[in-house]
């Protein structure tokens, strides 16, 4: 009897486990059901926005995942994408709490407007300047108000003054022939591959350190020596631009902590400031000892020491090393960067790399010597009126430009509350994205023909004419309008008839060419080509073409 009992006891807690066990399952399965309910409402709720936004904005999150998948990709590409499709302008929503939030714009109403119209509204902004102050300190490029407007003033009047263009002029034609075509040379000799966009870089940075800081570091020369002041200035544009897709309070940590790419950005800061303190140093003991009757430089950096500031005070060491830093940033990047690009798109365009030929070609036989029969395997060095008629290498440039921004997104933010010409509302402080890679890919700007390479959208019978700036940014717009833009457009076109005359251009079979996110548009892998000397036969076609 008393197994029997023993035996219904067990059989009843059996029961009554497996109950309670049930009905906990039940429990359990009643949340998940709530939880998924709420995950698929959460999903399909973010992704509704998508048509409204323009990206999915998930909770707390914001659109930081599309981020991250563009980042993972070509991020220039997925921008124009959504501006596209958001016709042209869209706001892009960070995680809660963060810096991230933006409006981005490719719309040319909304550039003359941030840009012209209204410029005071529009200054480079806290934001901007806190990111990028320790790299450039309160340069040209990262000044607002007054103290831009004073340099921007000494730098407008040295550019324009007669004295500055013979220096970048004659500083160009040095580098060219006797830096650059050897180091060309080289490498046909030695049927070697070379990285195109690794030797312009040394060309335009030694040619704008002479111009700002009247040195030459030496970058481009046999061998292509590492130069540890060009190898820190690289290393520290890198890491400053990973703080503008790092949040604020993220990226001040790692510098209070010395950890990760702030610990990059410092030791290459270092590197900048010794280089620029010392010839600081050493061009005010120079200027000590010079007398009324030698010739005096013309570099950024010495017409600044004789100036002086509001108080009647020479200018500090480190205002000085701000300003040479800033156009260094300004002048080296942007013109071998589009060169670079101009020469990927003309091995894609072989009828265009015919015309400019047969153009050059055309200009060099009207010069006196060539129609009294000179030989053509003579040094031939281009003069500044023949840079000038090249109206079709200009444009093949400026659409290589239009295609490849050197500077391919720029940044403003907002002081008082306004309203963009398409209606967008802005609130003060809030920070504005200007796409100018996007403008290049869209339609309602080009028109359809917007991703095709062609230089001939730039010429009114047969001669170069500029687009607006605010259609056309490569050059920013503006009070803004980049002081260097006739330079930048003589040195291009400099170099690259120098090279065409003499090489053509192959890029290696193989290599992938992508951008690589940076303050400027560089090629992530380089410009991996191989040069192939042009015949005297092959110049003699396009020379006779043109008698």
């Amino acid at each position: 009897m008393n197994n029997v009992t023993t035996n219904m006891s067990s059989d009843e807690g059996a029961v009554g486990n497996f109950v309670s066990r049930r009905l906990f399952f039940l429990q359990y399965l009643h949340v998940l059901e709530f939880v998924v309910a709420v995950l698929v409402f959460v999903v399909i709720n973010s992704l509704r926005q998508r048509r409204r936004y323009g990206l999915p904005v998930w909770p707390f999150l914001g659109m930081v995942p599309s981020l991250v998948s563009g980042l993972q990709s070509d991020l220039y590409e997925w921008i124009s994408d959504i501006l596209c499709e958001q016709n042209g302008t869209f706001r892009f929503k960070g995680p809660w709490f963060s810096s991230l939030n933006c409006v981005v714009t490719a719309d040319p109403r909304n550039l003359e407007h941030l840009l012209k119209s209204k410029f005071s509204v529009f200054p480079k902004g806290p934001y901007f300047r806190d990111t990028v102050r320790d790299l450039l300190g309160d340069g040209i490029f990262n000044a607002d108000d007054e103290t831009w407007q004073r340099q921007r003033k000494t730098a407008s009047i040295e550019f324009h003054s007669a004295k500055f263009r013979q220096l970048t002029t004659e500083s160009l034609l040095e580098l060219v022939h006797a830096r650059l075509l050897p180091v060309l040379e080289n490498a046909v000799n030695q049927s070697i591959s070379i990285d195109l966009q690794d030797v312009l870089l040394r060309l335009t940075f030694d040619n704008v350190c002479m111009i700002a800081f009247g040195v030459d570091p030496g970058c481009l020369r046999l061998g292509l020596p590492e130069i540890p002041f060009a190898k820190a200035f690289e290393d520290a544009t890198e890491a400053t631009l990973l703080r503008f897709v790092t949040p604020t309070c993220v990226w001040k940590t790692m510098r209070c902590l010395d950890l990760g790419t702030e610990k990059k950005l410092k030791k290459s800061i270092k590197g900048v400031d010794e280089f620029a303190e010392e010839v600081i140093r050493t061009r005010k003991k120079e200027l000590s000892l010079q007398t009324e009757d030698k010739k005096q430089r013309s570099d950024l950096l010495t017409v600044f020491m004789r100036l002086k500031d509001e108080q009647g005070k020479p200018f500090s060491d480190k205002f000085l090393r701000d300003i040479c830093v800033n156009f260094i940033l300004a002048g080296r990047d942007t013109s071998s960067v589009a060169l670079s690009w101009f020469f990927w798109l003309l091995e894609k365009n072989p009828v265009v790399e015919q015309k400019i030929l047969a153009e050059i070609c055309k200009i060099v036989n009207e010069r006196d010597d060539m129609k009294n029969g000179a030989d053509l395997k003579s040094p031939l060095i281009f003069r500044p009126e023949e840079i000038k008629k090249m109206d079709y290498l200009q444009a093949s440039l400026s659409e290589a430009l239009r295609l490849y921004p050197s500077v391919p997104v720029d940044h403003k933010e907002v002081v008082e509350d306004d309203t963009f010409p398409d209606g967008t509302l802005l609130k003060k402080g809030t920070k504005v994205i200007y796409a100018i890679y996007a403008m290049g890919r869209m339609e309602a700007i080009w028109g359809k023909d917007c991703r095709e390479y062609k230089p001939e959208r730039w010429l009114r019978d047969g001669r170069y004419m500029s687009e607006s700036a605010y259609k056309f940014t490569a050059f920013n717009g503006g009070p803004r309008l980049c002081l260097g833009k006739d330079f930048a457009y003589y040195q291009m076109k400099f170099v690259a008839a120098s090279i065409l005359y003499r090489y053509r251009v192959e890029v290696v079979k193989g290599h992938v060419v992508v951008p690589k996110l940076a303050l400027t548009m560089y090629m992530k892998h380089g410009l991996k080509v191989n040069l192939i000397k042009r015949h005297e036969s092959e110049l003699q076609v396009y020379l006779k073409n043109n008698v």
